[in-house]
């Protein structure tokens, strides 16, 4: 049987971090499908369509043959349950976000018991890094791009440029 896994995210943007974790689970898995969520709560910099595009970019440049990139709205468990995948990847940056997290694992098992949730921790060197953090540094005309790769730096300074 074929592995599966989704890793769920905003992805607004991709960074180096997200890239890190992408590249170590494809490895571990036959497939990976990044999952990158539509959340109407959140005003995201970059629409979906983009979101996924700057992904697929990101993915194709590392030469990633094994990883789908698509967007889903709704409940993850659903999404998991639709693709018939064997695992949920998350990245841990740091113990601040186990809490959340954990619960979130939590909670994706207890609506569906065949839910499982893989933490993976990105390299220490982007451990800090967050999208939120990026979109910040980039809209005070801060460099971003050894955080991110360089393609979706140069959209940054597009979008947030004044």
């Amino acid at each position: 049987m074929a592995k599966l896994a989704v890793y769920p995210g905003s992805f607004d943007p991709v960074t180096n971090g997200h890239l890190d974790v992408i590249n170590r689970a494809s490895k571990l898995f036959d497939t990976l499908v990044v999952a990158v969520a539509i959340n109407a709560a959140k005003k995201p910099l970059f629409n979906a369509e983009e979101r996924v595009a700057l992904v697929k970019r990101a993915c194709d440049e590392m030469g990633l043959t094994n990883v789908r990139v698509e967007y889903f709205q709704g409940l993850l468990h659903e999404e998991v349950r639709k693709l018939n995948a064997n695992a949920i990847i998350r990245g841990l940056r740091a113990v601040s976000d186990f809490e959340w997290e954990f619960q979130m694992a939590l909670m994706n098992r207890e609506l569906d018991e065949n839910c499982e949730t893989l933490f993976l921790m990105p390299s220490p060197k982007y451990s800090f890094v967050s999208s939120t953090m990026i979109k910040e540094v980039a809209m005070l005309d801060g460099e971003v791009s050894k955080f991110v790769p360089e393609f979706i730096a140069e959209e940054l300074r597009k979008r947030t440029s004044k």
